[in-house]
């Protein structure tokens, strides 16, 4: 856990944050400030910076965070209609909190 992380202390049960899935591995909770319909953040236990500080090690964690994406969007019923599974990278890239997650945006359309 890295000190001042707001999804280290989300995920280790620090807040009172409502998790849709959760396991050993990585939570599932809502954004508070959405950008689409459905807006999902999908982060691992184990704080892992940026994509740019991923291992080989961490293969797995990432290939986990796509899989649970997929299996959330068939909960939030947009696995039909189509979503994004969103990944941002370093300041320049959009990315705000620095702790790897996965976004999940969809619900525009939905079927």
């Amino acid at each position: 856990m890295e000190q001042g992380c707001i999804f280290c202390d989300i995920v280790n049960g620090k807040t009172e944050t409502k998790f849709l899935y959760e396991d050993d591995i990585l939570a599932v909770f809502r954004d508070i400030n959405p950008h689409a319909p459905v807006h999902l953040l999908i982060v691992p236990k184990k704080h892992i910076r940026s994509v740019n500080d991923l291992s080989g090690e961490n293969k797995d964690i990432v290939s986990h965070m796509i899989m649970v994406g997929k299996d959330m969007a068939l909960q939030e019923n947009v696995n039909i209609s189509g979503y994004k599974l969103l990944l941002n990278v370093e300041k320049g890239g959009g990315q705000v909190i620095f702790h790897i997650h996965l976004h999940l945006l969809g619900g525009w359309e939905r079927k």
